[in-house]
């Protein structure tokens, strides 16, 4: 009886995981990918751009640009015109790549999915993490539109649009001091 109560469970978690292994294996296409997006929630708003490569990324927003390789992080203020540069530990690289949520749901997470009109929407509810709950929606080819994040702070949306792969140069997820001339550069290595 237990088993006949536990096969959907187990039958909706498998689903959720297959969304999520084609929405993982879209986002970490070889050559890279490019978004827009716009967040909200605890931390106030933004919006601005994306470009991801494996473990590399480059976000720009009205406020800064952060750029990074895989191994240094630049992050350029606009309002004062400053460069900080720093080589953040594992820890930190986990929770600097905006995509890095989609690898979420390998480990300590159960999942669920159901459709709607777009695609799917697949929820992740926390065993024991900081991050409690996570709403990942994506479209029917897979690529992601919406994440709503729930941690001790509260509730986050980011809200994605104009996802495309692209073929990415590596120099785009470095910081080019010739472009920003007169940057003061505080290099925190």
């Amino acid at each position: 009886m237990l088993l006949l109560l536990l096969l959907p469970l187990m039958a909706q978690a498998q689903n959720a995981r297959q969304i999520l292994d084609k929405t993982a294996a879209l986002i970490s296409n070889k050559g890279g990918a490019t978004a827009n997006f716009s967040m909200s929630g605890k931390y106030g708003s933004a919006s601005g751009t994306l470009s991801i490569k494996g473990k590399k990324f480059c976000a720009h927003t009205a406020q800064a640009t952060t750029w990074y390789d895989g191994k240094t992080q630049w992050t350029y203020m606009k309002r004062n015109d400053e460069v900080n540069i720093s080589n953040p530990s594992a820890s930190q690289q986990q929770s600097l790549n905006p995509y890095n949520f989609i690898y979420l749901y390998k480990s300590g997470y159960d999942m669920t999915a159901k459709k709607n009109a777009t695609g799917y929407e697949v929820h992740l509810k926390a065993q024991k993490k900081n991050i409690r709950e996570v709403y990942i929606t994506v479209n029917k080819k897979y690529q992601p539109t919406q994440i709503k994040v729930l941690n001790d702070k509260g509730w986050s949306t980011i809200t994605i649009t104009n996802f495309k792969t692209a073929k990415l140069s590596d120099n785009i997820f470095r910081f080019n001091d010739k472009d920003y001339p007169q940057a003061e550069v505080i290099d925190l290595r």
